[in-house]
Order: C-alpha cells, then structure tokens, then sequence
C-alpha cells in the first residue's frame, strides 16, 4: 500500500479504463478521488474516455459540482453502466443528451455483478428484470440511444422452461473507494460510514482482474490498532491511500460529522424524528401504513414513502416493524433526502449485495415506493422522463420479488396545491402534469411480471387508491371530499375500472390528529 496525495490519482487511471466508484448518493462517495480526476482531465486531458461504473451515484440531486457531476466533461467518460444515474443532475442529463452511452442496471444486479467479477464468473443469471427496462425485449438496460453503439450486455435465457436474464460481466480496472481510516499497513475499516455498500466487492473485483484500488479515508491510523471485524477490505487488496479532511472526505453535501446514531454505535429517542403536518404526503404515508402489519419486514422507497416512517413513530408501531433499505440497514429509521441509504438506530447494517440476496428470495413482507407515472396497464414508470434519465436503483429488484407493494404519491404534479379542511381534501389547483397516462416511457414495474409472480398491488395517492387486477387497474378508494368525475377520472389519460364497491377512504387519515391505528 502506498500512501499519495490526491494530484497523483490521474496519472494512474489509463484512458479508456472502467472505473468503479463507491458511494450512495450523499453517502460514502470519494470526493477527493472524483474531483483528482476532473482535475487531471482538465489539466492535461486525461484519463479520457473512461468508463464509469456504480450503484447509486454519487450527488445531491442538484447540478453543483460534487460527485458524479464533476465527471460530466465532455471527453472524460466514455460510458456509463449504473442502477442509478440521475443523482447528479449534470451527470444525468449528459446521458439524457447522448454525452456517451449509458447503461442503467438495476441495482440488486449490478452488485451481483461485481461479486461476480470479483470471483471470475461469467455474469449474473437471474429472473430479476423481466418485462422491464432490463429486459432486451425492451429496453435492455439501455439508459439512452448513444448505448445502441455498444454490444448488449444482458440477454434472454431460458432455464428448465423458465425464462431468465443473463447479465454478462464486465472487466473492472480501477475501484475508488471510500473507507474511514486505513492502518500503516493498508487496511482498511468501514466503521464511521452510514453503508458498507459496494466497497468490498468492487475492490476484490478490480484486484482480480488485474487491476488496482485506490481509497479514500479520512486518516491513517497505526497498524494493529484496527479491529478485525471493522477492518473489511485487507491490506492485500489496497494499492493506493488517498488522505482528506474529514469534510473532503465526507462530501460537502454528505452528512459532516460521523453520526453514531447511523452507524449503530448508540441509540437515540425516535421522539427526536419530527412529526409531519397533515399534507398530501402524510395521508398517502398514512393511507399506506394501513396495509402494514406487525412483524412485518419493509422497504421503503426514496421520496414521499419517507413519510411512512414518520406515521409509524406518530402512532407508536415502528418497533413492531421493520424497516428496511436496499443498501444494507435493516431496523430504525431511513434516513430521507439527499443522505437517502442511511437509517437512524439499524438493527442491523449489511453490504447491499447481501441485502439484495435476501430481498431476491423474497424476505420482503411489503415494499412502500415512489409513484411517477402509471399507464392504463398498471405499469410504472420511475426511471426515465424525456432527457432526464435517473435509471432504476433498486425499483426492480425489490418490486418483482415482494410479495405485496403499495406505490405511493399524489395525483397529479407540477402546481398541485391542496388542503385539508374539515377531515375533506380541498384541491385548490389542479396540477398540470398528469401522472396516470395512456402509456408509461419506461417500464420500471412490470404489470404482466407481476401478474405472473401473483403479487398484490396498489397505487396509492392523496385523492384514489387504485389495485392492480387482472384487466389494469381498479378505483377501490376516494378521498372525502373528491369528485369522482372531475378530480379523478378527468385527471387521468384513460379510464380505469371502478370497483362495484367503491369506499371512501378512512376518515381518520384526513383528520389533523393521531389516528391511534393498530396494525
């Protein structure tokens, strides 16, 4: 192991090299590393024309010049593979234009891959994906045309009468990777970092294809003072230290202080987690809690499915459930925004490869998601919107292999502004972007695979619940307050079923008080 100063990095990365760069959108992302490189493309034009590869990237769903933004030069990346690209929003967009092409692997698969590549395999076989994006049917991962230029990289199989997908792997030449201290000997701990991530399994890939790994740690401690279970990457898998400030180190847009709160060295009253004023957000939150049931493992989505967590502690059932986030925490709380991966007071924090083994088996009671953009089939869109490419995360994996999922958010987009008055929901201007649609853009959830798995569905907003049959979509619920006519069925690109059935939703989510709900 050799200790450097980050103005070395570009002189080791060859132009042309596959990257991979550790890091979750606020969390864990190699700040020092990322911009060495920007800098030594700017400076003398390389490395030039590299291949980036990672889960979520690095960013904060801004266009300031922090993670993988600062990447997005014209020239210095030659191709992208990623779950997810859009959290730097300069980064996405330059796929969205064709700047190179791009591939948007889910998540669960693209950590797969790595431990894949890391034990010389020859890919991934599994069912995730099918009749999705992923699917070479439709889209095949394929994340923009630039990508049309470049061979496939997954492929329809079929094992004992079963179709699969094949992901092929992929060769990986550098890892940049970010760890809380390095000994004098190389190794390297996780133990102040909210998520362990992909760091493990893009080292050993790296390492095994002949390349090499360079991380990034905020100090360099004596050998021998590490533990051995904190010190997860050995010494025998690290070429190169870089050394940053701790705010370097962190991100500027990273959590700024390590948080034992995160990492599970101390617990804290969950009373200290504001609660929410009663909004859109809260009563899909509250609409959706209402499928839960005690005991129950859930994922919880980016966005409006944060309000979840929040009802759960309003209403005294967060420790009699738990909530999970694909990137490895189980139990607590998830942390919501930019720092999105994290959870307050864990039970328990593994890999994400780990955590995607589990929910590909199906250890997911119920999975709580985002809502974008639904079509008359049932299928939903959160991946791609026009230039704005975001790519999958982990939508894939954990919508096709859990048993019952509730897409949560509001009716309409883009000037929607509502009340709550009296226990009615008051629209007081309609939004003008539709979200039910004729037809989605990208098919992130799969109506027919899901059809095929026997799963439960339900499509959750502030003013209809709608559930997936085996037609499209049923109207089951209306707020108090909605009409059907105009609030609903006029705000949609098609006509759903309407329940022979169909209730009012309960009173008690539209109140502006605890709604003393037993699950």
């Amino acid at each position: 192991m050799q200790i450097i100063d980050a103005n070395e990095i570009g002189k080791l990365i060859n132009d042309g090299d596959m990257v991979a760069i550790s890091g979750s959108g606020g969390s864990g992302s190699c700040e020092n590393i990322i911009r060495a490189i920007r800098d030594s493309f700017l400076n003398t034009g390389h490395p030039r024309n590299i291949g980036v590869t990672c889960g979520i990237s690095p960013g904060n769903l801004t266009k300031d010049e922090v993670g993988m933004n600062m990447l997005a030069k014209p020239g210095l990346v030659g191709k992208a593979y990623c779950a997810h690209l859009g959290m730097g929003k300069v980064f996405g967009e330059a796929i969205g234009n064709n700047q190179f092409p791009a591939f948007a692997i889910p998540l669960g698969v693209i950590n797969h891959l790595y431990r894949a590549i890391a034990g010389g395999e020859v890919g991934v076989i599994t069912h995730i994906g099918l009749n999705t994006l992923a699917d070479p049917r439709l889209n095949g991962c394929r994340a923009n045309e630039a990508a049309a230029s470049l061979p496939d990289i997954v492929s329809l199989i079929n094992i004992d009468g079963k179709e699969q997908l094949f992901y092929k792997s992929f060769k990986i030449d550098v890892a940049v990777i970010k760890a809380t201290y390095a000994d004098e000997n190389g190794n390297l701990s996780l133990e102040h970092e909210a998520l362990i991530g992909e760091q493990y399994n893009m080292a050993i890939a790296a390492h095994n294809s002949g390349g090499i790994v360079i991380a990034e740690v905020e100090k360099i401690v004596p050998k021998g003072t590490l533990k051995a279970r904190n010190a997860i990457i050995h010494s025998s898998y690290v070429d190169y230290v870089v050394v940053a400030e701790p705010d370097l180190s962190l991100g500027d847009y990273n959590m700024p202080v390590y948080r034992p709160e995160v990492v599970g060295d101390i617990k804290i009253p969950l009373e200290s987690v504001a609660i929410r004023p009663l909004d859109n957000r809260k009563i899909c939150g509250r609409r959706a809690v209402m499928e839960l049931k005690k005991g129950d493992v859930i994922n919880l989505g980016v966005g409006m499915p944060d309000s979840v967590s929040n009802v759960a502690i309003e209403e005294d059932f967060a420790d009699d459930i738990y909530l999970s986030v694909e990137t490895g925490p189980t139990g607590g709380v998830p942390i919501g925004g930019v720092a999105f991966g994290g959870s307050i007071n864990p039970d328990s924090v593994v890999s994400t490869a780990e955590q995607f083994d589990a929910y590909n088996g199906g250890s997911l009671n119920m999975a709580i998601l985002g809502l974008a953009e639904v079509d008359k089939e049932g299928n939903v869109n959160v991946s791609k919107f026009g230039p704005r490419v975001t790519g999958p995360g982990g939508f894939i994996n954990i919508t096709q292999s859990t048993k019952k999922v509730v897409f949560i958010g509001t009716f309409t987009t883009k000037g929607l502004e509502e009340e709550i008055n009296n226990g009615k929901l008051i629209i007081k201007q309609e939004g003008n972007k539709k979200k039910f649609v004729e037809k989605v853009e990208q098919v992130t959830f799969s109506a027919k695979q899901a059809r095929i798995n026997n799963q439960e569905i339900l499509y959750v907003t502030e003013r209809a619940v709608f559930k997936l049959d085996d037609e499209g979509i049923t109207l089951i619920e209306v707020a108090p307050g909605v009409d059907v006519v105009k609030d609903v069925l006029e705000q949609m690109d098609f006509k759903p079923n309407i329940s022979d059935d169909l209730k009012l939703m309960d009173a008690r989510i539209f109140k502006d008080e605890k709604m003393n709900l037993v699950i």
